[in-house]
């Protein structure tokens, strides 16, 4: 915390301060409102609960921050301060919270069953019915407001579809061996995101390995105050990789990767855990980072349509750019892929609201960002907005149905598959 000149480079960096203009609601504020906890002139209250939790944590503050503040760690000890405190508890967050990130998000098995609940109702037209008569009406506000935003369900979660159609297709004599973090709502609503890396990491002369017992990365208990919980979740994993038997540990979501990469903070002074989870960080890789730097095979496929290029433009997942600082690794990417005409997007990096479930906590300025982004996009003209992290699509899909633009939502891993494909 003393690391914070307070110079005010964050201020016009981050959403929640631009659009407030509330010195409180800027990172240079709540570094002040933390320092004043730690240094014993203000109890942790329910107003201060509410000024963490009212942070994005995008961490593009961390990006302008000239002296080097590690804002990441900041937020999330204070939300964990918060949590320890239960300032902001009561029956129903305190159940809410034992479902959903004690038991939901810690179990692969119980997300593959509500996942295919959720697919069933969607397939089945029940959902169709559901909408057409109105019956969310009836249901509590907070679930009207959630329903728009439920993604899809795959038709085969990624281990489904590994088992049957990956497997056999990794290289007999493979140039790199590689461990895949498949996650948890990628596993279940983005399967072929994961199907569409694993091809291409085939192509590129990896074997893919997907072990069975990995779990939720973590992330999502991390950043919301539950480093108990996010501490267990990182051994499971751990025992769950060969570690020292791969050449990387490889994730596509922005938010994911940004979590794991810390594993060897999270587990510092573990004494079973400590050094694997140094080796593990060391590992850890971002998939675009990957493909970068094993010189990835440029495509012969072109994605061009009938009318011309494919126009795309790209949007920068927070913890992607300011978490893990890869920024220029999908632009190469999507630039090497023949037949696509890459539009830059104005405020590419500036949040979209998702921010992991903020736009659940924080509906009114999730909407606002949102809004904000949806108005860039539509600028573009683009046919396909890229992006590379699951709730920066659920975010972004949804505004897309609420401007009734008809672009779509790809991953630039899966366009390069696509370009593969297409070379045949």
């Amino acid at each position: 915390m003393q690391q914070c000149m307070h110079c005010g480079m964050c201020l016009p960096t981050c959403p929640t301060y631009v659009e407030t203009l509330q010195e409180r609601s800027s990172p240079r504020g709540r570094i002040a409102l933390m320092r004043a906890v730690a240094d014993g002139r203000l109890d942790v209250t329910r107003a201060f609960a509410d000024e963490m939790y009212f942070c994005l944590g995008c961490l593009a503050c961390q990006t302008a921050c000239p002296a080097g503040v590690n804002y990441a760690e900041l937020i999330e000890t204070a939300r964990a301060e918060v949590e320890r405190r239960n300032v902001l508890g009561s029956p129903q967050r305190n159940l809410l919270r034992s479902l959903l990130l004690q038991r939901l998000f810690t179990s692969r098995r119980r997300l593959h069953l509500l996942g295919r609940i959720l697919r069933l109702y969607q397939k089945s037209g029940l959902e169709r019915a559901v909408r057409a008569l109105g019956l969310m009406r009836l249901a509590p506000r907070k679930l009207r407001e959630l329903e728009p935003l439920a993604p899809r369900m795959s038709a085969r979660f990624t281990h489904e579809a590994f088992a049957s159609d990956y497997t056999a297709t990794n290289p007999v004599r493979p140039a790199y061996r590689v461990g895949l973090l498949v996650g948890c709502v990628a596993d279940i609503s983005f399967a072929h995101v994961n199907a569409d890396t694993i091809e291409v990491l085939q192509a590129n002369g990896c074997e893919v390995v997907l072990p069975q017992a990995q779990e939720c990365c973590g992330s999502l208990h991390g950043h919301n105050g539950d480093v108990h919980t996010a501490r267990r979740l990182a051994r499971i994993n751990l025992d769950a990789f060969d570690v020292d038997g791969l050449d990387a540990i490889l994730v596509n979501g922005g938010g994911c990767g940004s979590h794991i990469k810390h594993y060897d903070h999270l587990l510092s002074g573990d004494a079973d855990y400590e050094e694997r989870a140094r080796t593990w960080s060391r590992k850890a890789l971002d998939i675009h980072q990957w493909l970068e730097q094993i010189q990835v095979r440029p495509p012969r496929g072109s994605l061009a349509t009938a009318d011309g290029p494919l126009r795309v433009t790209y949007h920068e997942s927070c913890h992607l750019k300011h978490g893990q600082g890869v920024s220029s690794a999908p632009r190469k990417l999507l630039a090497m892929i023949p037949g696509i005409e890459l539009v830059e997007l104005t405020e590419a990096d500036w949040c979209c609201g998702s921010a992991g479930i903020y736009n659940i906590t924080q509906p009114e300025m999730s909407a606002k960002l949102l809004q904000r982004k949806m108005g860039h996009i539509a600028g573009t003209g683009a046919a396909v907005i890229a992006m590379g992290n699951p709730g920066c699509t659920v975010q972004i899909e949804h505004g897309l149905r609420q401007c009734g633009l008809a672009a779509r939502v790809e991953h630039p891993v899966s366009l390069l598959a696509a370009a593969y494909r297409a070379e045949a």
